[in-house]
């Protein structure tokens, strides 16, 4: 069995680890943009314009509400006619044909923009107000306030939430394997048929996983314990 993952002719190690790559490579820019998608919405939400509450609300209800199969399913037949439609707008008069990436990216960071939101949302939101009191009594302003309380407090509350949204994004990246790109579900379906060993493929598969969801649960507690740090030694005084 250990030869089938050999890597040159003869095995398929290379393909698979390629295939991890694309993988791990969807799953950080859809995570990032996800963010910024999830940031904006919180911010919506927690407005005072009814507008953009609606907009924002509307976003995360219908995304969480849908299988993200069929959020990708849209971006991949209807992306290229929208982008084609804007590009039109502006006087292209061609076809702007999407690639498989660029399709598996925006669809799992729609996705993922949408439970980053929540969890944003409600971390903005467990900021103790005594401290947005305290920081006005000193003279701070706004946009001071937001950078050296409310953000940094912020993000050691919603860093636990966030790690289970990066969990979910590296999940879902398996469904993009529907649009063809070759990541790593993709190279296991391959490997799989050409070889007549499905089961191998997909255990191989099933550790590889594991391993980047493990590497990247340890990251996160290690970031919170990092936040929470201050917050200890303030705490034992």
């Amino acid at each position: 069995m250990l030869e089938l993952l050999s890597f040159g002719p003869g095995g398929w190690g290379d393909e698979i680890l390629r295939g991890t790559g694309v993988t791990v490579a969807v799953a950080s820019l859809a995570f990032v943009i996800g963010l910024l998608f999830g940031a904006t919405a919180a911010a919506a939400k927690l407005s005072g314009s009814l507008p953009l509450r609606l907009a924002a609300d509307t976003y995360t209800t219908v995304v969480r509400g849908v299988p993200a199969l069929l959020v990708i399913w849209l971006f991949f037949f209807g992306g290229s006619g929208m982008v084609t439609w804007v590009a039109g707008l502006f006087g292209y008069g061609g076809r702007v044909e999407l690639s498989a990436f660029a399709v598996g990216v925006a669809a799992v960071a729609v996705v993922s923009g949408a439970y980053a939101a929540e969890v944003i949302r409600g971390a903005v939101q467990a900021v103790p107000k005594g401290q947005i009191e305290a920081a006005r009594a000193l003279g701070m302003r706004r946009r001071l306030i937001l950078r050296r309380v409310t953000v940094p407090v912020a993000l050691r509350y919603a860093l636990p939430g966030l790690g289970n949204v990066w969990q979910l994004t590296i999940k879902d990246t398996a469904l993009v394997s529907v649009t063809a790109l070759a990541e790593l579900m993709r190279m296991a379906f391959v490997a799989s048929g050409a070889t007549r060993e499905p089961f191998f493929f997909y255990c191989t598969a099933a550790v590889i996983y594991m391993a980047i969801t493990t590497l990247s649960a340890a990251a996160f507690r290690a970031a919170e314990r990092g936040a929470e740090r201050g917050v200890r030694r303030e705490a034992g005084r």
